[in-house]
């Protein structure tokens, strides 16, 4: 892929490589710095521990009586594995003093970490890739067909970890057949959604023993990539978009950022946080909400100063992306990838910040 001007659209030219150096300006991301008291409450179970314990429905309260899969949800999600923790897979970040359990892999030099955002329509699906080969899932996009041929495309056999941002049926449907290839591990923010879609995603879930977590600022140690998980900011309404998780990638100097639908109180609740590990700069970032008008602001944009701009976007009737979204991102001076145009757009990026970025329909 042949340099941009800043601000500009990549083209749209199927197949093509662009590599790129970090800037002078690229700096480590920090790996502390969560907020105080936001440390998981610990304990062990399986999903499968409660499949006969409830029966899905509606939320608490309301239509049928019953144990709703909100609430099976809303309990599951509270308990973390502790056999995770003393592998060494998953670090939980309460506070300066929260223990680091097992080694962390280190990569052989010239090893590259792989992000994906896969072509799935009007929907987001991420799907990462350690130098070691560990998988994670980041949301599934609307059509499992799409996400399942997705997969196939791109040999994936089994998943170590998958992520749920929020329970939009254009984030999760993708997940339920994902589920086949048993992930060790299921993270969302602890919401259990209402549709027939969600209670899929659950079934499907318990039935390969997959054990669910909710996000609490963990990070989680794919191979030799730290996986850092966002915690919704306290106090956010009950409403999906507000509790999306995020999700910072760093693998050496090399850092990506992707946050699902959150709306700008959610991003203000952030900031407030002045959490460093979501100080930018970062060389890869997807674009909030599909490229929404209630989502990126020129405040939020300014403190992760992405370098790459990606918008996860189909056909639709919402206007996505919104003209405020692309001037926002012209203004901030990224470069803008959208796979409504250009398909599945890839970045392997390496330990001293280097990277190369693929587009491919």
């Amino acid at each position: 892929m042949s340099p941009r001007a800043p601000g500009k659209e990549a083209p749209t030219r199927a197949g093509s490589k662009k590599t790129v150096s970090p800037k002078a300006s690229t700096t480590k991301a920090a790996t502390q710095g969560a907020t105080k008291g936001a440390a998981a409450k610990t304990g062990r179970t399986r999903a499968s521990s409660a499949r006969t314990s409830a029966r899905t429905g509606r939320r608490a309260g309301k239509g049928r009586p019953g144990t709703s899969s909100s609430d099976l949800l809303g309990l599951l999600v509270l308990v973390v594995t502790g056999s995770l923790a003393a592998c060494g897979w998953i670090r939980n970040q309460g506070g300066a003093d929260a223990p680091t359990s097992g080694p962390v892999t280190t990569a052989p030099a010239g090893a590259q970490v792989t992000i994906r955002f896969l072509d799935v329509g009007q929907g987001d699906a991420i799907l990462i890739r350690s130098p070691e080969g560990k998988t994670a899932l980041i949301d599934g996009g609307r059509s499992s067909e799409r996400l399942s041929a997705q997969l196939d495309k791109y040999g994936v056999t089994r998943l170590d970890l998958m992520i749920a941002t929020h329970a939009d049926a254009d984030h999760i449907a993708g997940l339920v057949p994902a589920a086949a290839l048993k992930p060790r591990l299921f993270i969302n923010n602890g919401m259990g959604g209402t549709t027939q879609t969600w209670e899929r995603l659950v079934k499907a879930l318990q039935g390969v023993d997959a054990t669910f977590m909710k996000a609490s600022n963990q990070t989680v140690n794919l191979g030799s990539v730290k996986l850092r998980v966002i915690a919704p900011p306290p106090g956010m309404p009950d409403d999906q978009n507000l509790n999306s998780v995020g999700l910072a990638v760093q693998f050496g100097e090399f850092r990506a950022l992707m946050t699902g639908d959150s709306e700008s109180p959610e991003t203000e609740g952030w900031m407030a946080q002045e959490r460093a590990d979501l100080r930018g700069p970062f060389q890869v970032y997807k674009s909030i909400h599909h490229g929404a008008a209630n989502g990126d602001t020129a405040g939020w944009l300014a403190s992760v100063r992405p370098q790459n701009v990606v918008i996860s976007v189909g056909h639709n009737s919402y206007g996505h992306p919104t003209d405020s979204a692309l001037r926002l991102y012209r203004q901030s001076g990224a470069r803008v990838y959208r796979t409504d145009r250009q398909g599945t757009v890839t970045f392997q990026g390496r330990a001293d910040g280097t990277y190369t970025a693929d587009t491919e329909r």
